[in-house]
């Protein structure tokens, strides 16, 4: 119990930085969901040539090859997000034109989705394998790429024995203003109408002049901005990027969309925060090698007995 009390506030602080991205990921997968009823598990390699994206920019445009601060650090930050969330947002565009739009022209069935949607996971891995890491490695077996230190991580201030960095606070109110401005966009403007209306209903959609590819591609779009900004992110907070870094990520973004009611997406923003608490304060009882367990142990229990999530409404029932 002593332990508990001792490390709850820095792993509160811990789970509420890794939840922020866990949402920001799962934003991808839950409006995937909820306008086309498929699970887009190609959406964390989206996330994976995010962190990429981001590493070219920091170590090759920018190249200061020493941590910044003040406004310099937030022209860098807003530099590598929009870079890398335009590379996601195509890459995720690219992904649906190739892998998933011939299949619903035919009328292909879920699980013929679902099948390339694992094989175009796959696929994106062994390319940026080949491609990316064994140049910028040259080490075989070496598949870890250090991305350094893009912002000093002075601690702000003290909350009992937890520490708030200066990393911490960019990363949380960078996820928290990205997902506020996209359910803003969704619930208010006429794109985020037309996707309303594409997720509710389709062909009634179309009748009434909503170009449904036009929706499917904006939709892709956005996910894919998403997992690009959450890929700054975690490059700003781990210093580290791989071609296998979305596989256990993308799997933990899933779950926060399935806990927060997967087709939410104020619930990928609940279950994100929440998934990121679990296996935190879950770890101080079992150890960090526990926190992968703990939070595919939740997924399971979700299913089991509350499939619909946290907050359950999809955008299949959102009022258009």
């Amino acid at each position: 119990m002593n332990d508990f009390v001792n490390q709850f506030g820095q792993n509160t602080v811990d789970g509420l930085r890794v939840g922020a991205i866990y949402a920001l990921i799962a934003l991808g997968y839950t409006m995937v969901y909820g306008v086309l009823r498929l699970i887009n598990f190609a959406h964390s390699e989206i996330f994976m040539i995010g962190t990429f994206a981001s590493f070219f920019v920091f170590n090759n445009i920018l190249d200061l090859g020493a941590p910044v601060s003040g406004l310099a650090m937030i022209g860098v930050l807003l530099l590598m997000m929009v870079f890398s969330g335009a590379v996601s947002g195509g890459a995720a565009v690219l992904l649906e034109q190739v892998a998933y739009r011939p299949l619903r022209k035919r009328g292909g069935t879920r699980l013929a989705a679902l099948i390339s949607a694992i094989g175009a996971s796959v696929f994106l891995q062994e390319f940026f394998k080949l491609i990316v890491i064994k140049p910028l490695t040259g080490v075989p077996g070496q598949n870890d790429v250090p991305t350094g230190r893009v912002i000093s991580r002075d601690v702000l201030f003290t909350i009992g024995n937890a520490e708030v960095r200066l990393d911490h606070v960019i990363v949380i109110v960078a996820a928290v203003v990205m997902m506020v401005g996209l359910d803003q966009l969704v619930n208010r403007s006429r794109i985020g109408r037309g996707i309303r209306a594409t997720a509710q209903d389709p062909e009634a959609a179309t009748l009434m002049g909503v170009n449904i590819d036009t929706i499917v591609r904006i939709t892709f779009l956005l996910g894919g901005i998403m997992a690009g900004v959450a890929a700054t992110l975690y490059v700003v907070e781990f210093e580290i990027t791989s071609y296998k870094i979305g596989f256990v990520l993308g799997i933990k973004a899933f779950t926060a969309a399935v806990l927060g009611g997967i087709g939410n997406l104020r619930g990928a923003l609940v279950g994100g925060i929440v998934l990121g608490l679990i296996e935190n304060w879950g770890a101080i009882f079992l150890g960090s090698e526990w926190k992968d367990v703990i939070a595919f142990g939740v997924l399971v229990l979700v299913l089991m007995f509350r499939p619909t999530g946290i907050l359950g409404e999809s955008l299949q029932r959102a009022r258009a």
